[in-house]
């Protein structure tokens, strides 16, 4: 049996688990047509398990110092792949519900730290929920795995077998197994598609890559991580369940966020983050607990997005501790100041020194590690990530993937995180959130939705037409 230590920024995720808050990046991806089983499992075993080792790998010794992956000998991915029938009325509702009662529990550590579910009767379609822990990768890295799932073309070579009475032919599952090479070109085309104009990363990984040899020298920004005190008290500070609701947006058009960005010299990235912002001020009104800041942590990508991941994946991204201006009554101010936070820290060296906290905290003894993790994540209420998908349809085993969230894990004490991803040139936005802390997150979303109309006042687009859900 092989095994191979674990990297220090993974321990420090493996580490971060609590029985409160598992460390498990959560993915939805939903369809209005149905999946073939069989084809759906041949897909996930060659082009995850089948390229990325650590998928059939277990954690051996996981209070470890370092720990390891280690080969499990009893590796079985039918123990990994789950087939499930939502519940009537099988509409958005249901699916919400049905995916915020499967990732609150922890995965069993003694396998592979992973599960897929095939959720069926969503509509006239289905839906995928994947639990993949962050010791594995990184949520960023994590959607680009789910994204080497899918094709560009619904003929490339994987496609459901012919409904009844058709003159389809139905493809064996020979054809998922083709040549692993073509697989991960296809999973380059897709993902080459995230590298564009409309959703840019907080900062330029090349650009991160020059700022990292200096970093260490920058005592204020380590003072900012590390000297600054907690977050405010307020009710998304509280004390966790350990249960956890999701909800999301329907999707909205990119183009219009595009063009309410320019109108005020900004960009996407602004309007969304003032649009949770607002969103997140609506919620503490509720409770008459406005302060003037509380602070997210927003995740960015480290690695070059053009380029192919490892096959040992791991985290490779970094940190930014971000104060939303929610004390600011006026829209308009409000926009005005968030856009001037977000270009001051566009060129920080924030970054490259979380990457080094997050790794040393992997490297620490128990006692110390459980201070630092307390300590590192007080100073935010939420997680923010910002995930670029690609601008064209693209098919899962010949089936049109409809649409696509990612949340990442809410480390030591905070208790909510929002997946914003864009797809198909429209952004949805969803909510996961601790119980103890909003029991519902769907009016969060509806107050995302309202700020950010406001924000697109006056901006109009061509849409894609919603699924008809019945």
């Amino acid at each position: 049996m092989s095994s191979s230590t674990m990297p220090a920024a993974d321990a420090a995720w493996l580490h971060m688990d609590r029985p409160a808050n598992p460390m498990v990046v959560n993915s939805v991806i939903w369809f209005d047509e149905p999946l073939d089983w069989e084809l759906v499992k041949g897909v996930i075993s060659r082009r995850i398990v089948d390229q990325f080792p650590r998928f059939r790998r277990r954690v051996g010794d996981p209070l470890g110092r370092p720990p390891r992956f280690e080969d499990d000998s009893e590796f079985d991915i039918e123990q990994h792949l789950h087939r499930l029938a939502l519940p009537a009325p099988g509409d958005q509702a249901a699916l919400q519900d049905l995916v915020s009662d499967l990732i609150t529990p922890p995965l069993d550590p003694t396998r592979p730290l992973w599960h897929a579910y095939l959720i069926d009767g969503y509509g006239n379609g289905c839906a995928i929920l994947f639990r993949i822990h962050h010791c594995i990768a990184d949520g960023i890295a994590l959607g680009r795995v789910m994204l080497s799932l899918t094709d560009a073309q619904v003929d490339a070579g994987i496609a459901p077998p012919p409904r009844p009475g058709s003159s389809g032919r139905r493809v064996s599952l020979d054809t998922v197994t083709r040549p692993a090479g073509a697989a991960i070109s296809a999973a380059r085309r897709v993902t080459g598609a995230v590298v564009h104009e409309g959703l840019e990363t907080l900062a330029r990984p090349a650009h991160i890559t020059e700022l990292a040899g200096t970093a260490s020298q920058d005592a204020a920004t380590l003072a900012k991580l590390l000297a600054s005190p907690p977050d405010t008290h307020t009710v998304l500070r509280e004390s966790l369940h350990g249960t956890r609701r999701v909800a999301w947006s329907k999707p909205f058009p990119l183009d219009r966020i595009r063009t309410a960005g320019r109108r005020k010299s900004g960009t996407i990235n602004d309007v969304l983050i003032t649009a949770v912002t607002g969103a997140l001020r609506t919620e503490l009104e509720r409770h008459g607990d406005v302060p003037d800041d509380i602070h997210i942590m927003v995740p960015f990508n480290l690695r070059p997005l053009d380029e192919a991941l490892p096959r040992d994946l791991g985290n490779d991204f970094a940190l930014i501790l971000l104060a939303l201006p929610v004390g600011i009554e006026d829209r308009g101010a409000r926009s005005r100041e968030v856009k001037m936070r977000m270009d001051a820290i566009k060129d920080s060296h924030e970054g490259p020194i979380s990457y080094g906290i997050l790794s040393a905290i992997g490297a620490t003894p128990p006692a110390v590690e459980d201070r630092l993790i307390g300590f590192f994540t007080q100073k935010a209420s939420a997680v923010v990530t910002n995930v670029p998908g690609p601008r064209e349809q693209v098919y899962f085993a010949g089936t049109p993937v409809e649409g696509v969230l990612v949340w990442a894990p809410c480390s030591g004490s905070i208790g909510m995180t929002v997946s914003i991803f864009s797809y198909m040139g429209e952004v949805t936005v969803g909510f996961m959130s601790d119980t103890g802390l909003v029991p519902d997150p769907q009016p969060l979303v509806d107050a995302f939705d309202a700020e950010l109309r406001a924000l697109c006042r006056g901006t109009r687009t061509r849409t894609r037409r919603a699924p008809t859900r019945s």
